[in-house]
C-alpha cells in the first residue's frame, strides 16, 4: 500500500456534497481528514476478523467484500468508481468484520478513519446530516441485497446484474459473479447459456 496524490479528494467531497452540502469551511475541515491510498490487484483493503475504521471512496479500480468459509465463498458487493463503502456493522460496532474487502483491480481510494469522521460528525451538523443519509442509503442497499437473494431465482439475479452494472460484467470474473449470485460457476454457465 502506497500513498497516492492528493488530486483525489475531491472526488469524496463531491460524493459527500451530492447526500448532503456541506459549507465551504466544513470541506475544507474535511479535506484536511482525508487520506488516499492505492491497493495492488489482490490486496487486502480489510482482512477477514479485522475491525473496519474507515469509510472509502472509490477514485479508480473495483473491490469486492464478501467472505470465504471452507465450505464457500458469498460475495456481498462489488464497488466500482464513485461508490462510497465500508463494512457497515464493523465499522459501527467497532467488532470484527466477518467480511473482508479486496481490490480485484488496481485500485485507488480516498478515506477518513472512523474517529475523524467522529470528530467531524460532533462539530458540523452538515456532516451528521450526510452520515444520516449514508446510513440511510446502506441500509436500503443492504435490504435490497438480501430481499435479492432470498427471493429470486438465480436467472432473476444475474439479469438484474446485467441490466444494473452492465460496466462491470466484463471486469470480474466468472467465480467472483457466480459467488456474488450464491450459485456455482457450473449454474452460472447454464444461465449464460440460456439454458
Amino acid at each position: 500500500m502506497e500513498t497516492a496524490h492528493d488530486e483525489y479528494k475531491q472526488g469524496f467531497i463531491d460524493f459527500v456534497n451530492s447526500l448532503n452540502n456541506l459549507e465551504t469551511e466544513v470541506a475544507g475541515v474535511l479535506t484536511q481528514q482525508l487520506e488516499t491510498v492505492s491497493f495492488k490487484k489482490g490486496e487486502a483493503i480489510l482482512e477477514q476478523g479485522s475491525v473496519c475504521r474507515y469509510v472509502y471512496f472509490m477514485n479508480s479500480g473495483l473491490v469486492k467484500t464478501g467472505f470465504e468459509s471452507k465450505e464457500r465463498t458469498f460475495i456481498m458487493r462489488f464497488f466500482a468508481e464513485g461508490n462510497m463503502f465500508t463494512v457497515l456493522d464493523s465499522y459501527l460496532s467497532r467488532q470484527a468484520s466477518a467480511y473482508q474487502i479486496q481490490a480485484l483491480e488496481n485500485t485507488v481510494v480516498t478515506r477518513i478513519s472512523r474517529s475523524a469522521l467522529d470528530d467531524l460528525r460532533t462539530r458540523f451538523h452538515s456532516m451528521e446530516t450526510f452520515f444520516s443519509k449514508l446510513l440511510a442509503m446502506a441500509s436500503v442497499n443492504m435490504m435490497w441485497r438480501i430481499g435479492e437473494i432470498l427471493e429470486e431465482q438465480a436467472s432473476v439475479r444475474y439479469a438484474n446484474f446485467i441490466k444494473e452494472n452492465p460496466g462491470l460484467v466484463q471486469r470480474i470474473s466468472l467465480g467472483d459473479l457466480a459467488a456474488y449470485l450464491g450459485i456455482t460457476q457450473v449454474s452460472l454457465s447454464r444461465i449464460r447459456a440460456g439454458r
